[in-house]
C-alpha cells in the first residue's frame, strides 16, 4: 500500500496530468494521491496558487475579481475538457470558485487562507473526476472528512495528534483517495494551510495514518543530488539516504524538502521514495530509518544556507559566571526569539540565529537588554553569514572527515568563522562568509565526490 503525491507543476496541464494518471494505473498499490494546485505550464505562466492570491487580495478590497476569477476557472476548464470531463461534473468546481468571496470568515487571515486551499482542493475534486473518466474507482476525500485536524493558525498549522487515529480509518480503503495537499480544518470547521516553505506535508501525515508500506513524492528531478546542481555539474545522485541526514540537509538549503515536510513519516518508520513524474522509471532516492554505510563515499550530500546571522557576546571569565547563558536565552524568550546554535569558549560565545525572526528593531532592542543583563566587553550582530553541512552516516566510522574538509576549504582561501560537530558524528558544519559559500560547497563536493 502506498501513498503518492504530486506536485503543482506535475498537475499543471492535461498533458502532466495524463503522466501521472499513467503512474497511478501502472502500480494497484498506490492507493492515496495526494495532489496540490496547478502550477506553471511555461515560463512566464502563474500558479493558480498565485490567481488565487490575487483573487483574495481584490475581495479584501473591495476591487473588481472578474477577471482573475475566470482566469482560475479556464485553468480547471483547460484541464478537465482535456480529459473529456462532462461540464456537469466541472460546473460544481466553477461555481465554488465564484462563490468563494460570498462565504463568512473569521477574518482576512483565514479568508487568505482558505482561497490558497481551494487550489489543492478543486484541483483534488478534478483530479477525483479525471480518474473516474479514465476508468479508474477513484474518489476525492477532504481533509474533514479523512479526520485530519490541525491547530487553529490560518497560515502555519500543525497536524493535531488525535488525526493519526481518525486516519486509520481510511487503511483499508478499496478506492483510490484523492486528497488535497496543503491543508486541513481546526476544531471549529476552518480552513488553516500548512507552511508553504517547501514541500507539503500533507502525504507523509496520511502515510503515517494509513500506516502505509512507502510515501512516493513525485518532483521533477531523477533523485535527490549530493549537492545543489546549479553549482555542480551532473553531481552524483544519492541512492539512499536516512531520515536524520534527509532532516540535515534540509535544515542547510536542501530544497527537495522544507524540514518538517517528513516528519510524520520519521514517526510512522515509513519509507519515502522520491521520484521524478517524467522519468518515473527511475529508481529515484529512497529515504529510510537505517541503510547500509558500505557506501563509496563518505559523506551523503553537501548544502548551505545564507538565511543565517550571529550574535558575539565576549566577557572575561565568562566560563565563571554562574547563570550567564540562562540570563541571555530567557531574554530571547521573552521575545519569543529561537536560536539556532551556540558555540562557545572560555570567554565568548557566539548565538547563531535564522534572521528571519530578526528586524532591525529588535536586534536593537536584544543587544541592549543582553548588555544590561551579562555587561559583556564586547558585543555585535553579524549579517555575513552562511552555513555549511557536509553530512553522512557513514562519517561516523571513517577518520580524517574534519581534516579533509578544512584542507579543502583551506586550499580555496576560504576563511573559517564557525565549526560545530554534533555528538551524533553525522554532521559537521561550518560557518563562512556569504561571499564564499558557494565556491565552499564546489570545494567540499570535489573533495569528497571526485
Amino acid at each position: 500500500m502506498k501513498v503518492i503525491k504530486f506536485g503543482g507543476s506535475s498537475l499543471a496541464s492535461s498533458t502532466q496530468l495524463q503522466k501521472v494518471l499513467s503512474i497511478v494505473k501502472a502500480d494497484d498499490q498506490r492507493k492515496y494521491v495526494i495532489v496540490s494546485a496547478p502550477g506553471k505550464r511555461f515560463d512566464g505562466d502563474t500558479k493558480v496558487t498565485d490567481l488565487l492570491i490575487q483573487y483574495a487580495r481584490q475581495t479584501i478590497h473591495h476591487q473588481d475579481t472578474t477577471a482573475v476569477m475566470q482566469s482560475i476557472i479556464d485553468r480547471y476548464a483547460e484541464i478537465g475538457h482535456g480529459f473529456n470531463v462532462a461540464d456537469a461534473r466541472l460546473t460544481p468546481i466553477f461555481d465554488t470558485i465564484k462563490n468563494l468571496p460570498k462565504q463568512t470568515y473569521a477574518d482576512n487571515s483565514y479568508l487568505m487562507a482558505a482561497f490558497k486551499a481551494h487550489g489543492e482542493r478543486l484541483n483534488a475534486q478534478l483530479v477525483a473526476a479525471v480518474f473516474a473518466q479514465a476508468g479508474l474507482n477513484a474518489r476525492y476525500l477532504d481533509p474533514k472528512a479523512a479526520g485530519m485536524v490541525v491547530t487553529d493558525v490560518p497560515d502555519d498549522a500543525q497536524i493535531i495528534e488525535k488525526s493519526y487515529d481518525n486516519l486509520a480509518q481510511w487503511a483499508n480503503s478499496d478506492q483510490i483517495l484523492v486528497i488535497p495537499g496543503f491543508f486541513a480544518y481546526n476544531r471549529n470547521g476552518q480552513i488553516c494551510t500548512f507552511s508553504r516553505g517547501g514541500s507539503d506535508i500533507t502525504g507523509a501525515i496520511i502515510a503515517r495514518g494509513v500506516q502505509a508500506d512507502r510515501y512516493e513524492n513525485f518532483t521533477d528531478v531523477d533523485a535527490i543530488y549530493a549537492v545543489n546542481p546549479s553549482l555542480v555539474s551532473q553531481p552524483a545522485a544519492i541512492q539512499e539516504m536516512t531520515f536524520r541526514e534527509m532532516r540535515e540537509l534540509s535544515y542547510a538549503g536542501f530544497s527537495v524538502f522544507h524540514d518538517e515536510a517528513l516528519i510524520p513519516a520519521i514517526q510512522g518508520n515509513i519509507t519515502v521514495n522520491v521520484k521524478n513524474t517524467n522519468h518515473p522509471e527511475a529508481p529515484g532516492t529512497l529515504i529510510k530509518s537505517t541503510k547500509d554505510n558500505s557506501t563509496d563515499y563518505p559523506v551523503t550530500g553537501i548544502a548551505s544556507s545564507s538565511s543565517f546571522c550571529s550574535l558575539y557576546i565576549r566577557k572575561y571569565l565568562l566560563n565563571k559566571e554562574v547563570g550567564f547563558g540562562r540570563k541571555i536565552l530567557t531574554i530571547l524568550e521573552d521575545h519569543h526569539v529561537s536560536y539556532e546554535h551556540m558555540p562557545s569558549g572560555i570567554d565568548d560565545l557566539t548565538i547563531i540565529f535564522d534572521e528571519h525572526q530578526l528586524t532591525p528593531e529588535l536586534e536593537t532592542a536584544l543587544k541592549a537588554e543582553i548588555a544590561a543583563a551579562v555587561q559583556p566587553d564586547e558585543i555585535y550582530f553579524t549579517h555575513d553569514y552562511s552555513i555549511l553541512m557536509i553530512v553522512g552516516e557513514s562519517m561516523r566510522n571513517r577518520v580524517g572527515i574534519m581534516s579533509r574538509a578544512s584542507t579543502a576549504l583551506a586550499d580555496h582561501n576560504i576563511k573559517l568563522i564557525m565549526v560545530n560537530q554534533g555528538a551524533s558524528e553525522i554532521s559537521i558544519m561550518f560557518g563562512v562568509h556569504d561571499r564564499d559559500a558557494d565556491q565552499a560547497v564546489i570545494a567540499l563536493y570535489n573533495e569528497f565526490f571526485k
